[in-house]
This record gives structure tokens, C-alpha cells and sequence, in this order.
């Protein structure tokens, strides 16, 4: 009878949930650059919600965004990178801890967020190893329906510090490049906007969202996404900085929720270089799992 009632449960969990509490995310990118086509990463992301997330609200990609879900999260990045073997061969990991809270006041509800990310460099090649702490902490409101502002400081001991969560749903590259931005200047500021609404008379919806970091140099990214129905959504992404040798990064991806609890994915970020041979292309591959 347990044996039934669980697969039961898992059932239902894959056909038709319409809430759900936890969200389980995985993905792997393929690395390929000018000097080495062999790199990879491969990540794990949990995230639970407070409360129930009601997933028939829009876009189900969105539903947390949507519902104003708080909620806890833990992520962790593996790479593997072997750019160039007389000085570049090390594995990475990356382990991050966030908390975000939406909390309603007269007004607008008001929005903050507190994250830490550790990065540990294991060098190859009779190479120091190497590691690194950051912290940020945002706050922000929701000004309009589904319409979020915020902004936050971020503080990098280390230059070998990446953002876990932005490693995990931007991509190594991009996590990369704000990296850094940031550079040896150890306190950034950063600033970003999102948006999604249904756009009228089509069962379509529309994100966009846009960010600033400013630390050593700066850099932007914008993003839209067209939902074009609950289940299917497709995105463009560009980032540039004011870095000299890799000043860009336009990426295009793909989801889709096969049911309301299961969601497959595909990504692509083209890193231009323009002072070196460093171009770089990742193709990640996603899926996600809630209950």
C-alpha cells in the first residue's frame, strides 16, 4: 500500500500539479572557445517556497515571480575547464545559499534578498589553488502588477568569486564576464528590473528585464521572453561591458513544460572577444522537477 500511495503521488506530481512547494532544477553547458572545445559544467539547484506556489496564474516558467513566493534556495556549480594545457587545466565548484522575500505593505509590497556564493579553484599544473567568498544583499518593490525593481550591493573577496544563482540561470559565460566586471574592485552596485504581462487578446505573455553592475568597470544585460502560451517560452539575452578583451554576450533560449510540474530546456551564449582569441560558445541543456 506505501509502494502504491507514493507511486500514486508521482503520479500526479508529474501530470497535472497545479501548486507546488519545492523546485528541483539541473543542467549541464558545453564549453566550446578558440583554444579548447573539451570544457563542460554541470549544476543542482533546490528552492523551497514558503507557501503554496499557484502555477495557473500565467506563465508557468514565472509562477514564483508572478505569486510573489519567498522562499530559500542552495545551488551548487561544477566545471571542468582545460583552456589551454601549458596554463589554464582546474576544476571548479561553486556552492551559493539565497533567500528572497516579498513582504506586502500599504503601499507596494517591498522585495529583498540576501545570497552567498563560495567559488573553489582546484589548479592543475603545479598551480596554486584558489578560492573565493562573495555576499549581496538586494532591496527592492513591486512598483506595478509583475513589474519589479531593485537594487543591491554586492561584496567579492576574492576574484575567483562567482554568483552560484547567476551561474545557474545565466550561464558560465555571463556569470564570467560579471566576474569580471567587478574585477579587483571588491564592492559592486547593481540594479535590475523585471517584467511579465499578458499581452492582450492572445493567450501570449511578455517578459523583459534588464540589469547594471557596476564595480571595477560596468556592465548591462538586457533579456526578453515571449510566452507563447503557459507552456512553451522563447528568450533573447545581450550583455555588454567595458571590459577590453571580452566586451559582450548574446544568448537565445528555449522551455518548455511538458507538465505543469516537468520542464525541459535548451540555451546558447556567444561571448565575443575582441582583443584576444577567446571567443567562447556554451550550449547548456536544463530540466526541472516541482512538487
Amino acid at each position: 500500500m506505501k509502494k502504491l500511495g507514493l507511486a500514486t503521488a508521482l503520479l500526479l506530481a508529474m501530470t497535472g500539479a497545479q501548486a507546488y512547494q519545492f523546485e528541483v532544477q539541473g543542467q549541464s553547458e558545453f564549453i566550446d572557445n578558440t583554444v579548447n572545445d573539451k570544457n563542460f559544467t554541470g549544476a543542482v539547484q533546490g528552492t523551497y517556497y514558503f507557501k503554496n506556489v499557484d502555477s495557473s496564474k500565467g506563465p508557468l516558467a514565472e509562477a514564483a515571480f508572478l505569486n510573489q513566493a519567498s522562499n530559500v534556495a542552495v545551488a551548487y556549480n561544477y566545471g571542468e575547464y582545460d583552456v589551454d594545457a601549458d596554463r589554464e587545466d582546474l576544476v571548479s565548484h561553486t556552492i551559493g545559499a539565497k533567500a528572497e522575500a516579498y513582504v506586502p505593505t500599504k503601499y507596494v509590497p517591498v522585495y529583498a534578498s540576501a545570497s552567498y556564493s563560495n567559488t573553489i579553484i582546484d589548479n592543475k599544473n603545479n598551480r596554486a589553488d584558489d578560492h573565493g567568498d562573495r555576499y549581496a544583499v538586494e532591496l527592492g518593490a513591486v512598483i506595478a502588477p509583475n513589474f519589479l525593481v531593485a537594487v543591491g550591493y554586492t561584496s567579492v573577496a576574492n576574484q575567483t568569486s562567482y554568483d552560484a544563482f547567476n551561474q545557474f540561470n545565466n550561464g558560465v559565460a555571463k556569470a564570467a564576464l560579471e566576474s569580471d566586471t567587478i574585477d579587483q574592485d571588491q564592492d559592486a552596485i547593481t540594479a535590475r528590473t523585471k517584467y511579465v504581462g499578458a499581452i492582450d487578446g492572445t493567450n501570449m505573455s511578455i517578459g523583459f528585464d534588464a540589469g547594471l553592475v557596476y564595480g571595477e568597470e560596468t556592465a548591462y544585460n538586457l533579456g526578453t521572453t515571449l510566452y507563447l502560451n503557459n507552456k512553451l517560452s522563447v528568450g533573447v539575452s545581450y550583455l555588454e561591458s567595458d571590459l577590453a578583451d571580452i566586451d559582450s554576450a548574446i544568448g537565445a533560449n528555449v522551455n518548455y513544460f511538458i507538465t505543469p510540474a516537468v520542464a525541459v530546456g535548451a540555451s546558447f551564449v556567444d561571448a565575443n572577444a575582441t582583443e584576444s582569441n577567446r571567443d567562447t560558445q556554451t550550449v547548456g541543456l536544463n530540466a526541472k522537477f516541482r512538487f
